[in-house]
């Protein structure tokens, strides 16, 4: 089956900046290159090609292929996370942070919302607001394992890819039943995803005519006393 715009495809890839590992499916690869992180799930990518699940230019090259493709990609900043901007590089005033910056930190200014610190000096503080891989070409290996024509795998690709978790999904007569995680609720990510999660399934995955979304929460054991 040759792979087309809203194909759902699982991947297994590594991509680089240079010779520096900036991210991978490969828990081992991770790991050996020091970026391994414990809140994240090694596994195959699930994607649905030309929805920009993955940048621009690496999902322009799952167009035309076949399941068990495996090749490399160069892709330009253009088509990665933009050219780097430097007007969107700005300084302020050291005691306009609530907390002491330190060079690498994460803030969030307002207007123009969320930069890393890449210096000090002084008592001005620098803060780079473009994407951290702006301006790069990246670098990537795949592997497309296999095209998933399943709606229920599809459905569960796109839950995985937008919450980051693994949640229980069925799908009967057309109906979708989504079972969220205890911890689900407390998330406020979840606000921001539930909605992209919903229309996506609706777009792509025709098979489906209504979404449940159920709260299943076990009654907690008693402690041992």
């Amino acid at each position: 089956m040759v792979i087309n715009e809203g194909t759902f495809i699982r991947i297994n890839y590594s991509g680089k900046v240079g010779s520096q590992l900036i991210d991978t499916t490969d828990e081992a690869e991770a790991q050996e290159a020091k970026i391994f992180e414990k809140t994240v799930t090694y596994e195959p990518l699930t994607v649905c090609v030309g929805q920009k699940y993955v940048v621009l230019g690496f999902d322009e090259a799952f167009i035309g292929k076949d399941a068990g493709f495996e090749g490399d990609v160069s892709v330009p900043p253009e088509k990665g996370f933009g050219e780097h901007d430097p007007k969107r590089v700005k300084s302020f005033p050291k005691n306009s942070f609530s907390q002491k910056p330190t060079k690498g930190m994460i803030v969030r200014m307002e207007k123009a919302g969320e930069g890393r610190v890449t210096d000090i000096i002084g008592s001005k503080v620098i803060v780079d607001f473009n994407a951290p891989l702006a301006g790069y070409t990246l670098d990537y290996h795949y592997k497309i394992e296999e095209v998933i024509e399943d709606p229920v795998e599809q459905l569960k690709g796109v839950v995985k890819l937008y919450s980051g978790k693994k949640m229980e999904v069925a799908i009967v007569d057309g109906k979708a039943t989504i079972t969220l995680l205890p911890e689900t609720f407390r998330d406020p990510q979840w606000l921001l995803w539930r909605p992209r999660i919903i229309h996506e399934a609706f777009t792509f995955i025709p098979s489906i005519s209504d979404i449940e979304l159920v709260d299943k929460i076990k009654r907690p054991e008693k402690t041992a006393e």
